[in-house]
């Protein structure tokens, strides 16, 4: 027996409660059975030999793995399997825009708030006419973050993973800010630099412990396993792509797709769901497609719900405006 899928109606309708809200897909859930604290657990990457013999070669390497393909195919996934399967703890995710700088990704100073607690601090203390007694300046540990490129270079014996996430969406110098950072895997903290002990224990990304940091460098002792994605809007420098190990991931065919919806959805589900499989392959030879487009089509006739055929079109709208 389906129900209506329809919640909402709109117009005149009058409020009511909805007994039982719609449980979410697996890649939806939030809180402790979330992807992101799961880190995909007991769900496999589906990648051919060949990729994965790229894949081996950059973690051989030490060399940052340049993963290109259209969205969907699995780019970030990646990262998280690599960091699932060989136990190298939650990926380091540092998303890239057009704002994005080198610096953004090391660490974040903020000094405006150190300059506001050190104001309110000798405020609160007192000071006399000659401004004697002054209080102590807050540590600056305290406003000092390492970002997600920095925690990964911190030194340690084991790498962690870092996900550099659409590097071809930021400014154009970016990938060359990058290489001194790659090639020499450390770099310096001005601000803890200039100081006379230039010692300080700093907060770092995705956690709230701190991590001393001596002279102001931050130095690893093993290269952190880089996985850089792109959709391919725009080229990189040559001296950029010279130090990366490239993967070009293609759209997955029919019979991947299948294996992507059953790994998600169940054997059953993967069965019912090879006539609406073969309609978005040839629906994406002549529009621009994700495999998530499809996860959320099946999911939705799938789940219990009378959703008519047009409804469901609808969700396989092109990724690229100019097509629709």
């Amino acid at each position: 027996m389906t129900q209506d899928w329809r919640l909402f109606h709109g117009g005149d309708t009058a409020p009511h409660v909805v007994e039982t809200w719609p449980a979410a897909p697996p890649w939806r859930r939030f809180g402790e059975d979330s992807p992101r604290r799961t880190a995909g657990r007991g769900l496999p990457y589906l990648i051919s030999d060949e990729h994965r013999d790229t894949v081996n070669m950059a973690l051989h390497l030490h060399r940052p793995l340049l993963v290109t393909g259209r969205p969907g195919t699995g780019k970030s996934t990646l990262a998280h399997a690599v960091a699932r399967e060989l136990t190298l703890g939650e990926v380091l995710h540092w998303p890239v825009n057009s704002r994005t700088t080198l610096t953004d990704g090391l660490y974040a100073y903020d000094a405006v708030g150190r300059l506001r607690d050190a104001s309110l601090r000798q405020r609160t203390d007192g000071q006399d006419a000659d401004g004697q007694g002054a209080a102590d300046e807050p540590d600056i540990g305290d406003y000092l973050r390492l970002g997600a490129l920095g925690t990964a270079l911190l030194p340690a014996d084991r790498p962690r993973v870092l996900l550099v996430d659409e590097l071809d969406k930021g400014d154009v110098d970016l990938p060359n800010d990058l290489l001194t950072v790659f090639e020499e895997g450390e770099f310096e903290i001005p601000e803890l630099a200039r100081l006379r002990d230039p010692e300080a224990s700093v907060r770092i990304t995705g956690s709230r412990e701190k991590v001393r940091i001596e002279d102001g460098w931050v130095r690893c002792r093993v290269f952190p396993v880089v996985v850089i994605t792109s959709n391919g809007e725009r080229e990189f420098p040559p001296a950029f792509l010279r130090r990366c190990v490239r993967l070009d991931l293609q759209q997955p065919d029919e019979r991947q797709l299948r294996q992507i919806v059953t790994m998600h959805l169940g054997e059953e589900v993967g069965h019912r769901a090879m006539g609406m499989i073969a309609h978005f392959v040839a629906l994406r030879e002549e529009r621009e497609l994700a495999t998530d487009q499809l996860l959320n089509a099946v999911r939705l006739r799938s789940s219990g719900v009378q959703v008519d055929h047009e409804v469901i079109d609808k969700l396989f709208r092109s990724l690229n405006e100019a097509d629709v």
